[in-house]
């Protein structure tokens, strides 16, 4: 049986150090990183989403997200006004790897987006489900919660990890179960082509919940509310910008003057610690993952081992 191509996932909760443990393995074992977060796919979406403050270099003929003298894949390449999902990443995620390893460096593939991650680590074959007019605009007329339960109801197994707020999803889940007539396939519905070293940063959820607060005050400081504020100058519906959950929705709605600047900070926070709760959630399903409690040290170990075995 030939071997597997080796891949490194970094994954955990929001504000856990995934992006900087990612850079500092990558420096030391030849590697090049895949970023795996749904929203920092978007140009202009950067304070708000924790983007790495990289640049675009040409290299090899083409241009690339560079942070710390490594490459990045999969960020900061989209106009926040159009759609991507799950299977888009999954090709474009594979198309990075294999581009990595015909080099001879070692794929990283780190970030929050868990369903992202398992499509690619866990060979999940998701359908190939065209957008539908007709089916969006009827669902478009429903309430987050009446799409949420009729999700549950349809794909109980989705509905478990999906932003019950976030229509833009809402709609997408649906589209798929109601146009296949049936869930999405599990994620072991073919063997995963990758031999994949699973790292997980863990944290105290007190210690977690104050790096959220610290990471919050931080943004806030860097001009998170500017950002969002040109991002809706530059024609980014508020709808949209609510969509997008969390930073987005909650700044958008201080914007609109629907929420007091204390009000934001609060509600923000405690939305921010309820999704890191729900990431964990998703991790906790996945066996292989090997939970660092003392992140460079650890990972430094495992890698090395990963690699020369």
């Amino acid at each position: 049986m030939p071997k597997k191509d080796k891949l490194l996932a970094i994954v955990g909760p929001t504000a856990s150090g995934k992006s900087e443990l990612a850079v500092s393995l990558a420096k030391k074992f030849n590697g090049e990183i895949i970023s795996a977060d749904s929203r920092q796919i978007y140009a202009g979406m950067d304070i708000g989403t924790g983007k790495v403050e990289g640049a675009w270099k040409k290299i090899r003929g083409r241009k690339i997200y560079v942070y710390k003298g490594i490459p990045h894949y999969c960020i900061d390449f989209l106009s926040p006004k159009k759609q991507f999902s799950a299977g888009l990443f999954q090709r474009q995620a594979q198309k990075a790897i294999d581009d990595i390893l015909e080099r001879g460096k070692l794929p990283i593939l780190c970030g929050g987006t868990g369903h992202w991650i398992d499509a690619v680590v866990l060979g999940q074959k998701l359908p190939e489900v065209k957008p539908n007019p007709a089916l969006r605009r009827k669902l478009e007329k429903l309430s987050p919660e009446k799409l949420f339960i009729r999700l549950q109801k349809l794909d109980p197994a989705r509905a478990k990890n999906i932003d019950r707020f976030n229509k833009r999803r809402l709609i997408r889940a649906l589209e798929i179960v109601m146009s296949t007539g049936q869930p999405v396939p599990a994620l072991n519905s073919k063997p995963s082509p990758y031999e994949c070293l699973w790292l997980g940063l863990l944290w105290p959820q007190e210690a977690l919940y104050k790096r959220i607060d610290s990471r919050l005050t931080e943004r806030l400081s860097q001009g998170m509310v500017k950002e969002i504020s040109q991002l809706h100058k530059q024609g980014l519906s508020w709808k949209k910008l609510f969509d997008f959950g969390l930073e987005y929705r909650y700044v958008g709605q201080y914007l609109q003057k629907k929420l007091t600047h204390d009000e934001m900070i609060e509600q923000l926070g405690y939305a921010i610690k309820h999704y890191a709760k729900r990431q964990m959630t998703w991790w906790k399903r996945n066996r292989n993952i090997q939970w660092l409690k003392t992140p460079f040290k650890q990972a430094d170990k495992l890698t090395k081992k990963f690699i020369l075995g």
